[in-house]
């Protein structure tokens, strides 16, 4: 069965390659949500129009739908300010 700490501790294994810290301690994940064996992530970037956004939407992507039991990865990108 998925579970949200299963994610979370999953995108840890996420950097954001400018910074070097993972997207979890940087705050960028604000909500992971699953529904039967979907996922969606809501998360926000440190800039708006971040210049690797699609480079990091895959890398939340793969990472996720490696879990086993995974169907499918919905993310969000909100506009929220990014703030550490």
């Amino acid at each position: 069965m998925l579970d949200k700490d299963k994610i979370i501790d999953a995108l840890r294994d996420v950097y954001d390659p400018e910074l070097g810290i993972n997207i979890v301690d940087l705050g960028l994940i604000k909500e992971v949500k699953i529904d039967n064996n979907d996922v969606t992530i809501d998360m926000t970037f440190t800039i708006p129009g971040c210049p690797l956004r699609d480079y990091m939407l895959s890398q939340v992507k793969e990472t996720v739908e490696s879990i086993e039991g995974v169907s499918s990865v919905t993310v969000n990108i909100l506009d929220d300010v990014w703030n550490w």
